[in-house]
């Protein structure tokens, strides 16, 4: 099988896109596929690994929290009143519903956080007995049916708009969107399961597992490598020691309108964020046969230790502006860094945290393997959309990698010690 096709329109060929200075179109299709560094602290409730990391606090964990080892992510679907997911019900009278489900749910992950079994009337298995908090940490999200089942419609923020289609985008609906968005993850893979078939157990009746995806990173310290081999998360922000990127990252503001950061930020969002989730598998076969001067051309780093191709190392700024004697930048037009850099997008910026993924063979004998990106941001409007835009236009690396899935989320802030997340909306 050759490169892919988008569209009946093929791609061209290898030697149009490795020649001229650069790669013709490498890219995360239009995602950005550095993720955040899996040793890198920055939620002010950090653990040491295998420890807990406190689920109640002024945003949610999982946030800023270092990547964990293993994760699964999900999307689940409010019932409707009658009790059957999909009518679409939007009378309001879903609301106490999602109240109900939203505090049970924090409260068995305020517990399973401690390393203690959920109060679940003895119906807990004990498949994580004797492992201890694992640094598990459990994060909710509400997708935009969320507010149309609920009766909240008016309460939508405008940044939780659908995101537009972008080119050769090939997404599975039946792994995109949904109502409510859970975030599990921890370094040991049996609490990290367990949790989740702790929520999704808790929400028999009340909602529907849509998708679920899993991943996993290196437990090792030091920069995450992807399954294309470059590391991964060099050029994250980091929030938890500059207050200006903190702010690109959690939402802030004041006042009580319905609108997103900066604009009359409701009370309930204070704190929380926006996520965007897709999945991205990468075309392993094609990337493994390129040279490994042109993959390293295509994201605009070296392979062995990171280092921008202008030079120094892993974490020394590229500069964007080298050129080789002859005049051709030294970093491509369509590496991937130069795309993704704040300095190409008015300063947009995102909090990359993913994790790889490996689901065996697909029907045609290639890997069903890549990354499951998970992007943070105050307002997807100047974070994730304007990036992705860019990215679509010509990254190095969109002709290796396919999106096969895509979802949106606001999360609301953390709860304190007594609350559920989401309390402040549901109650409002």
């Amino acid at each position: 099988m050759g490169p892919r096709e988008t569209g009946g329109r093929s791609r061209p060929g290898r030697r149009a896109v490795l020649g001229a200075g650069g790669l013709a179109a490498l890219a995360v299709g239009t995602a950005v596929l550095t993720t955040a560094d899996a040793r890198t602290p920055g939620d002010d409730r950090e653990a040491a690994e295998g420890g807990a990391i406190a689920f109640h606090g002024p945003h949610q964990a999982g946030i800023l929290t270092r990547r964990q080892s293993h994760a699964h992510l999900a999307a689940l679907d409010l019932a409707d009143p009658a009790g059957a997911p999909g009518s679409g019900a939007g009378s309001g009278a879903g609301r106490a519903g999602a109240a109900a489900l939203l505090r049970t749910w924090s409260a068995a992950a305020a517990r399973m956080t401690r390393g203690e079994p959920p109060a679940d009337g003895g119906a807990d298995t004990g498949v994580a007995l004797g492992a201890g908090p694992a640094a598990l940490t459990v994060t909710f999200g509400l997708g935009p049916g969320f507010f149309d089942r609920a009766g909240l419609t008016a309460a939508r923020p405008e940044a939780l708009a659908p995101l537009p289609a972008f080119p050769d985008d090939a997404l599975d609906p039946a792994r995109s969107g949904g109502d409510l968005f859970v975030q599990v993850a921890a370094d040991d893979p049996l609490v990290a399961v367990h949790a989740l078939r702790t929520l999704q157990r808790l929400a028999r009746g009340a909602a529907s597992t849509r998708w679920v995806m899993s991943g996993f990173t290196r437990s090792a310290g030091g920069t995450h490598r992807n399954l294309m081999g470059q590391l991964d998360g060099t050029a994250n922000p980091a929030p938890a020691t500059d207050p200006a990127q903190r702010a690109r990252i959690l939402v802030t503001g004041s006042g009580s309108g319905s609108g997103s950061a900066g604009s009359g930020v409701p009370g309930w969002l204070e704190g929380g964020s926006y996520v965007v989730v897709r999945r991205i598998r990468m075309l392993l076969d094609h990337w493994e046969g390129l040279p490994a001067q042109h993959r390293e051309q295509a994201v605009g780093r070296r392979v062995a230790d990171g280092a921008p191709l202008t030079g120094g190392a892993e974490r020394t700024p590229a500069d964007l502006d080298a050129a080789r004697p002859d005049g051709v930048p030294v970093i491509a037009a369509n590496a991937h860094i130069r795309l993704a850099s704040p300095r190409s997008n008015a300063g947009a910026t995102m909090l990359r945290r993913g994790w790889s993924y490996y689901d065996g063979l697909r029907p045609d004998g290639t890997p069903d393997a890549g990354l499951l990106f998970v992007a943070w941001q105050a307002d997807p409007r100047t974070g994730f959309i304007p990036v992705q835009h860019r990215l679509a236009r010509g990254d190095a690396l969109a002709r290796y990698v396919v999106h096969e899935a895509s979802a949106l989320f606001v999360v609301p802030r953390g709860a304190a010690e007594g609350e559920y997340v989401g309390q402040a909306l549901l109650e409002a």
